[in-house]
């Protein structure tokens, strides 16, 4: 099978689909590879170690789109692919399809097959695409809940962890998933008071076994994230409904009991936010201050550390990649129930329920399209 793997195009994304390891391996499995000029030069790899591992570097993405029958992503196709993508090719990437209807408009009038990385599921219903760059985000989130409480960030000027004889910042960590774990972590490291909230109680009492003692597990519920809000200097939301929209945890009204210069991270900014105001930024212009709140809700948090998200990510991708292109889409649905789950539009029809309810449009299930 010919793959192509594409130059990132969205605002201040670093990362490529993989790395010149992956496309040896691929190539040790008789496919061709093709990598577009440049796409990996922002995590650190070189056109010509792409050459190395047996790769055919091509100038322009129209060329991959033309040629290639699986082609492979990091972040979801910009509108200036659109009418690149051919009927029937497979696209695998990150899609969030039930953030953007234009998006899921523009994959079904294609009639690609879209692979979507983060509702692949694993042993236990566990998402193995998802949580690697979910731990990369989650890590960075209390790292950016730290940096913009700085003053000079726009934030209240305050040290996550204190220091002796002054208390330490309370973060609250809104989800106690992959991201809402590595984020308390990461905020307890640093010093700080954290409240970690979810919804599951066996999650919790896990929690309770295995956090840090500066970590409190607190079940979720809008009462609790009330009682919470005024004591928080920052607010990590790591909410995540499996391929859906996510929940608007944090109203507008509920701002107003907010410390100002207090720092809202929305990880959830992909699946549209879990507060309700939420929109996207990017890396150039992280924040927005609302009704004396700092939001920060950039959408593709792990482009800003390429090198270790694409090396991260590929370790994770490349089996399926490996399995889509020996035994091509179809086959490895039916051999591997992950590989299903993780199909949401193919040749024109919406396979994944979450993603035809958000808009409503007619649901088809996968093994209706499997030939």
């Amino acid at each position: 099978m010919i793959v192509g793997i594409l130059k990132e195009i969205k605002v201040e994304e670093n990362r490529v689909s993989m790395t010149p390891a992956g496309a040896e391996v691929m190539a040790h499995h008789g496919h061709t590879v093709l990598v577009e000029q440049s796409a990996g030069v922002g995590s650190g790899f070189s056109d010509d170690a792409y050459r190395l591992a047996g790769a055919e570097i091509v100038a322009t993405p129209a060329e991959i789109y033309a040629r290639a029958q699986l082609v492979m992503h990091v972040k979801e196709p910009q509108p200036s692919e659109y009418d690149l993508i051919r009927e029937g090719q497979v696209l695998f990437t990150y899609f969030h399809f039930a953030a953007s209807e234009p998006l899921t408009r523009a994959i079904m009038k294609s009639k690609a097959v879209a692979i979507a990385y983060e509702t692949i599921t694993g042993p236990e219903n566990t998402l193995p695409l998802l949580t690697p760059m979910s731990e990369v985000a989650g890590r960075m989130a209390a790292q950016q809940a730290a940096k913009y409480s700085e003053r000079s960030q726009g934030g209240r000027g305050i040290l996550l962890g204190g220091v002796p004889g002054v208390p330490p910042a309370t973060v609250v960590v809104l989800g106690g998933g992959v991201v809402g774990t590595h984020a308390a972590q990461m905020a307890c490291g640093l010093g700080a008071k954290v409240y970690l909230l979810d919804l599951s109680l066996e999650r919790l009492r896990h929690l309770c076994e295995t956090m840090p003692k500066n970590c409190f597990p607190v079940m979720s519920s809008p009462a609790t994230i009330r009682e919470l809000l005024p004591q928080a200097d920052a607010v990590i939301g790591a909410v995540l409904v499996h391929g859906a929209k996510a929940p608007k945890l944090v109203t507008r009204e509920m701002l107003k009991s907010m410390k100002p210069g207090a720092v809202l991270v929305d990880v959830a900014i992909d699946q549209g936010g879990c507060f309700e105001t939420s929109r996207p930024t990017t890396h150039t212009d992280p924040t927005f201050l609302l009704d004396g709140v700092l939001h920060y809700c950039v959408a593709n948090m792990p482009g800003a550390v390429p090198l270790t998200s694409t090396v991260a990510l590929t370790n994770a991708t490349l089996p399926f990649a490996v399995a889509l292109a020996d035994q091509g889409w179809q086959e490895a649905s039916r051999q591997n129930p992950g590989i299903k789950e993780g199909i949401n539009i193919a040749l024109g029809q919406v396979t994944y329920r979450a993603v035809a309810e958000a808009f409503g449009l007619p649901y088809t299930p996968v093994h209706a399209v499997l030939i």
